[in-house]
């Protein structure tokens, strides 16, 4: 016996039609969304990777006592729908110690301030939920990781352009919230 087909009335039909061929809707830019829940964002994926040297152009070490020769560190940042998963990977740090790490602004430079603030999503606010803070703690090997997520994607206008390494683990309270002491490294992401 032959399989019917179920009959849609005319309004789904109609309303079936003009989705097919419609434009997508004209997204306001990502950092006008609240949360980034309104719509679709653009996709933006950040990398960067090499060992700290003090020569470097993107890899920059400033305190070799805390981050020795052969240390080295990989971050990736993917922020699509909504949602912003950062990871780094750090090899050859001081063993058994933990570090502060955040996204700034601004590419490294010869100076660790050359980096700027830290990227936030929205002006003003330090805390884990507005910025990107990546602490880690090296196992025996010197070796670390760590991953944030977050429900808000990156302006595509003005990402984050570096991961800074501090010298401490990230204040989270009080008027120091966001504080992690000396800059001693700093790897630029693009």
């Amino acid at each position: 016996m032959p399989t019917r087909m179920p009959v849609l009335p005319p309004v789904l039909l109609v309303l079936l039609a003009a989705g097919c061929g419609a434009s997508p809707p004209q997204l306001a830019h990502p950092a006008d969304q609240p949360g980034d829940q309104a719509g679709e964002q653009v996709a933006t994926t950040l990398n960067g990777a090499g060992e700290f040297t003090t020569a470097g152009a993107s890899a920059i070490v400033y305190d070799r006592k805390l981050v020795p020769r052969g240390a080295q560190a990989s971050l990736t940042a993917e922020s699509s729908g909504g949602q912003t998963i950062t990871s780094l990977v750090v090899e050859g740090f001081r063993p058994r110690r933990a570090y502060g790490a955040h996204l700034h602004t601004a590419p490294c430079g010869k100076s660790g301030a050359d980096a700027g603030p830290h990227y936030q999503h929205r002006p003003g606010q330090a805390s884990a939920d507005n910025e990107i803070w990546l602490d880690f703690k090296t196992d025996s090997e010197g070796a670390g990781r760590a991953t944030a997520r977050h429900p808000w994607g990156f302006d595509p206008a003005s990402p984050p352009r570096s991961l800074v390494v501090h010298s401490e683990t990230t204040k989270t309270s009080g008027s120091e919230a966001g504080d992690a002491g000396e800059r001693v490294a700093c790897l630029t992401i693009s």
